[in-house]
């Protein structure tokens, strides 16, 4: 079975989509959805510098632009077939697209109004993220919560994303957990799926209020828990609240498993979440859509390992 997945914030590198606008169509695709939204996609996509497009405002909308543009590269959801999709923070809102709940323009519409609402929360106060390189996942969340830190991703194959305060970091770097290696900071702005995010709540529940979603094409799993979400208004409803709780992709990826799940494909700009499958789901295969040079690889991979009909 093939699992479709979408990655989250800080997989965005200065000129990733560049390669990607040079497809057939894709570029008058782009446009119209930098129309629609307001927002000059190509531009962050091709010419912004690295700190341009760590702005979450800007971040998030690429990101999900890049999941839809490769996906829609590697074929139709439909002939692709996934036994089911996931996406790790923003990426929910690329999966639940891949899912039919959403059309293209309406995730980007949702994605553009979650990225402005998160990043006026995150300057409230100056906060941001950092993982945690080994060590035990139970205590390190226990030595996180006694620096006032939430664990705030939980991704399996041992890695724990920490977030607060810069302060609370900056204690986090001094004191690390046992077994810790290693603290590094993430490419974000804020302290994102944290109680810092809950002024963001209610914007993107007034956003998520203008949608008609439907109900998910495919098994459709969801960060809060790793279950799968069987209406288009509980995806809708979930969406909106976990930008201010933890995700759990471990949990997705423990379900990926109880699905039987043989084979991942990440879209662009993929590696963070294959990588993380490689550790916690050994035999199956992954592969990460990082520039149309992917395409072909990946569609043997979708071939070889796609519902059939």
């Amino acid at each position: 079975m093939l699992v479709l997945v979408a990655p989250g914030q800080g997989a965005q590198t200065p000129g990733f989509l560049t390669d990607w606008l040079a497809l057939p169509g894709a570029a008058d695709r782009v446009a119209a959805w930098s129309d629609a939204i307001g927002l000059d996609l190509a531009h962050y996509g091709t010419k912004a510098d690295a700190d341009e497009i760590r702005d979450t405002a800007v971040a998030q909308p690429l990101l999900v632009a890049a999941g839809l543009l490769s996906a829609a590269a590697l074929g139709d959801i439909a002939e692709i077939a996934p036994g089911a999709v996931a996406g790790h923070s923003v990426g929910e809102i690329t999966a639940a697209a891949f899912a039919g709940v959403l059309d293209d323009t309406a995730a980007l519409t949702l994605v553009r109004r979650r990225g402005l609402a998160m990043a006026e929360a995150a300057a409230v106060t100056e906060t941001g993220m950092s993982a945690l390189l080994g060590g035990d996942p139970e205590v390190s969340v226990a030595h996180l919560e006694r620096l006032g830190l939430t664990p705030a991703n939980v991704n399996g194959a041992g890695q724990i994303v920490a977030a607060g305060t810069m302060a609370q970091l900056a204690a986090l770097n001094e004191d690390k957990p046992e077994g810790v290696r290693k603290v590094v900071p993430l490419k974000v702005a804020g302290a994102f799926h944290t109680r810092h995010m809950a002024p963001a709540v209610d914007k993107l529940a007034e956003a998520a209020s203008a949608l008609t979603p439907a109900d998910p094409k495919v098994t459709y799993v969801s960060n809060k828990d790793g279950q799968a979400v069987a209406t288009g208004a509980e995806v809708l409803d979930r969406l909106v609240g976990q930008v201010a709780n933890p995700v759990r992709w471990d949990l997705c990826m423990e379900t990926f498993g109880k699905l039987g799940v043989t084979a991942i494909v990440e879209v662009c700009p993929g590696g963070t979440l294959t990588g993380l499958a490689k550790r916690a789901l050994p035999g199956v295969k992954t592969l990460a859509l990082k520039t149309p040079a992917d395409l072909d690889a990946a569609r043997e991979l979708v071939a070889d390992h796609a519902q059939q009909a």
